[in-house]
C-alpha cells in the first residue's frame, strides 16, 4: 500500500477500528509473535470506546487511508508524582515508513504530556529492533538499562490470583 498525500494526525475514530486491528496484526508480525494476537475488533472498540477509556489511540491517514498508529494509556510515576504516557504501539506501515509519521505521531504524544503535565513519555522496544532503536536515539529517547520487564500472564497469573492468603490478611 503506499497512499499519497499529506498525512494528517487524528485522534481515533469507531470506524478506524478494523483498520488498526490489521496493523496490529502486521506489527505483530514484523515482531515474530502474530500467533499471539488474540484481540478483535470488538475487543479494541470496547477499550478505545468505552464509557470511560483507559487505553487511547491516534492514527496517522495518508489519503484517506490509515498507514499507522499510535495506541496508549496513563501510567503514574510515584517517584515524580505525575501521570506519564505509556506507548503500548507504534506502526507505520512499511510503504509510508521515512516519511516522519512515527515521529509526528510521538510528537502528538509528547504534545499531549505537556498540555496536560505529565512527566514522562515511554515504552519497550526489542533489543533486536536496530532500526527503531535508531529512530528513538535520534529523538532523544534514552534506554533504562538498569531496569528488566517483568510480566505475569496465562497459568502464572492465575495462580497468583489464586493464591492462599496467610493468617491476618484478607484479600478485597
Amino acid at each position: 500500500m503506499s497512499a499519497g498525500g499529506p498525512v494528517t494526525i487524528r485522534p481515533a475514530t469507531a470506524g478506524d477500528v478494523p483498520r488498526i486491528v490489521e496493523l496490529i496484526r502486521e506489527l505483530a508480525d514484523y515482531e515474530r509473535s502474530l500467533d499471539q494476537v488474540t484481540a478483535t475488533e470488538d475487543d479494541l472498540h470496547a477499550a478505545l470506546f468505552a464509557a470511560q477509556p483507559a487505553v487511547f489511540a491516534h492514527v496517522a491517514e495518508a489519503g484517506h487511508e490509515v498507514v499507522g498508529f499510535a495506541l496508549w494509556f496513563l501510567n503514574f510515576s510515584t517517584w515524580l508524582g505525575r501521570h506519564g504516557i505509556y506507548l503500548e504501539d507504534l506502526y507505520v506501515t512499511p510503504a509510508m515508513r521515512g516519511r516522519g509519521i512515527g515521529k509526528t505521531l510521538l510528537a502528538e504524544l509528547a504534545a499531549t504530556c505537556v498540555r496536560r503535565g505529565y512527566g514522562r513519555l515511554e515504552w519497550w522496544v526489542l533489543d533486536w529492533n536496530a532500526p527503531a532503536i535508531g529512530f528513538y536515539r535520534s529523538i532523544g529517547a534514552e534506554p533504562m538499562s538498569e531496569w528488566t520487564v517483568q510480566r505475569l500472564t496465562g497459568p502464572a497469573l492465575s495462580r497468583l490470583a489464586d493464591l492462599d492468603h496467610p493468617d491476618g490478611i484478607v484479600p478485597p
